[in-house]
């Protein structure tokens, strides 16, 4: 059954599939309002950060590239004790289980986008729970504990995709297309790499080397807005100002070079087993805000025992470590990090770009020491090596390493990123990623269950302009190599009248499957929830439809 495109009442939700124009103003569009939440989010962390500091008595060195350094550090108050497992507990508490943090959050929620959160831990959660996680995440960074401020930015954009959401119609598709474009957006903000956010959270999405190109676009239409708006607030300065002359390493450095690479691989890899050594019983359950706070305590017992430097997410002592101002004491810091994030990065504690980021650049650094290499190339190195095992982003750490440390690092970057994929194997600290597109449940087509042999397969034939029910020619059945299939109304079609609907010219309607019987085909009827279309198609263009359409399975 045709009917012209510019009769449907759904414009908005069938014709993404054919134009390109609506995703460019969406994209854009939202990264602007995401980029307007981040300044705002800004201002907030810097009225927040001085009030933990004066409660604790230290301020970390706070964010590059953003004034951070400049900060006092003062001396560790033994009120530490009493704040950190108070901020763990109610962060743990707060962040849900399941899906958990900002970014595992995105990864369930991308795969399985029509999925409630009343359906079990996948699908979109709610807002409320998105609220919520983020005020745990932020509880928990303004404290010091190891949570990356990346991580709050994502949620944000997230939650800035709701927001659009709100001012106009979004089917399942461009949710899930501009959730995605929302996280890309915080995130680049940020990091100060609009380029590399958009291109880490295509990739995150999959343990492999991996991408879904059509999402690849809005992220970095929206990255790059929102970075825009965030810049003309604070300024486009890189997030790490690199001291580095532009020039790639003499060659008797490159065995040094590749040394760190493999030996920051190496944590990385113990890690990702170190994680998976408490059970998923214990962390996910009743005892979870007690796991925090155990969390909370360590980090507090190690800041006044051993170094203050484990507070925060260590993106300031890396600057100061790139600069040339720390030795071998920089890999100790890596370790205490190494340490905190296998004990918490199943409680949401450090599962995100920035503590990776200054784990491996700490380690690289003060490895660099020992290996009598420049700190600076080292550093960069040993982030992209940590951070593509953790969160399986080679050409995603590759970029951000660019970003920071200028072109000339391009070459050394990507060898880095793929010794450290190939070697690192599948497993991540994401949880809900997936191998590859394949086992994706938007990848995966259902089979396709045919009417039976009693129903024969019906021809196209011109509908009456009079309004009297559609009636086929079963004469003609079966001869022109098209199937009868049986699918659920799609969500943005409940409530549209048949003859309103939009399809291609090789698919048409031919029945609807109400309370267990079929009704004809009338040009009046209204579809409703619960009905079951029974269409008309040759195998491809159905194929074409169900990918353009997102169909529900049957």
């Amino acid at each position: 059954m045709r009917f012209p495109l510019s009769r449907t009442p759904i414009p908005r939700a069938v014709r993404l599939r054919l134009e390109s124009g609506r995703v460019v103003v969406l994209s854009v569009l939202l990264g602007g309002v995401v980029g307007v939440l981040c300044i705002g989010l800004r201002l907030l962390l810097d009225l927040l950060r001085p009030l933990t500091a004066w409660l604790s008595g230290y301020a970390p060195p706070g964010t590059p590239g953003e004034g951070g350094l400049l900060m006092a550090f003062g001396h560790v108050s033994p009120l530490l004790l009493l704040l950190l497992p108070l901020a763990g507990a109610a962060s743990a508490w707060l962040v849900p289980a399941l899906p958990g943090g900002a970014f595992a959050q995105l990864v369930r929620g991308a795969h399985h986008p029509q999925r409630g959160a009343a359906t079990g831990s996948e699908g979109w959660p709610p807002v409320r729970a998105q609220v919520r996680t983020l005020l745990g995440t932020l509880l928990a960074y303004v404290s010091g504990l190891l949570v990356g401020r990346d991580s709050l930015f994502v949620l944000l954009g997230q939650l800035g995709t709701r927001v659009l959401g709100s001012l106009t119609r979004l089917d399942a598709g461009e949710l899930r297309m501009l959730m995605l474009a929302g996280a890309a957006a915080g995130l680049g903000a940020v990091l100060h790499a609009p380029l590399a956010a958009a291109v880490l959270v295509a990739e995150v999405l999959y343990r492999r080397f991996e991408f879904e190109f059509e999402v690849l676009m809005p992220c970095v239409l929206a990255s790059v807005a929102a970075y825009a708006a965030y810049g003309l607030a604070f300024g486009f300065a890189p997030l790490l100002r690199v001291p580095y002359g532009g020039q790639l390493p003499p060659l008797e450095q490159l065995p040094a070079l590749a040394t760190v690479a493999l030996a920051v691989t190496g944590a990385g890899w113990l890690l990702l087993h170190a994680c998976r050594l408490l059970p998923a019983s214990l962390t996910d359950g009743r005892w979870r805000p007690a796991l925090g706070a155990v969390f909370g305590l360590a980090t507090a017992g190690i800041a006044l025992l051993a170094t203050p430097a484990v507070l925060g997410d260590g993106s300031g002592w890396l600057q100061v470590g790139l600069s040339g101002f720390m030795g071998a004491d920089a890999g100790a810091q890596g370790l205490w990090r190494w340490l905190l994030l296998a004990l918490g990065a199943r409680l949401a504690f450090g599962g995100s770009v920035l503590p990776s980021v200054g784990i491996g650049g700490l380690l690289g650094v003060g490895l660099s020491h020992v290996l009598h290499t420049d700190p600076a190339v080292a550093g960069l190195i040993g982030a992209v090596a940590f951070l593509t095992v953790t969160l399986n982003v080679p050409l995603g750490a590759t970029l951000l390493a660019v970003a920071w440390g200028g072109d000339s690092m391009l070459p050394l970057a990507l060898l880095a990123a793929g010794v450290a994929h190939v070697l690192s194997g599948e497993p991540g600290i994401v949880p809900g990623q997936l191998r590859s597109r394949a086992d994706g449940a938007l990848a995966q087509t259902p089979s396709v269950p045919v009417l039976p042999d009693t129903v024969r397969a019906l021809p196209r034939r011109p509908a009456p302009t009079s309004g009297t029910p559609y009636v086929p020619d079963l004469e003609a059945a079966d001869q022109t190599g098209r199937q009868l299939y049986r699918r659920p109304v799609p969500p943005s079609w409940r409530g549209a009248k048949l003859k309103l609907l939009a399809l291609p010219p090789e698919v048409e309607v031919v029945g609807v499957m109400r309370g267990g019987t079929v009704q004809l085909p009338r040009p009046e009827l209204r579809l409703t929830d619960g009905d079951d279309l029974i269409l008309l198609a040759q195998p491809d263009a159905y194929a074409t439809l169900e990918n353009r359409l997102r169909l529900p399975g049957a």
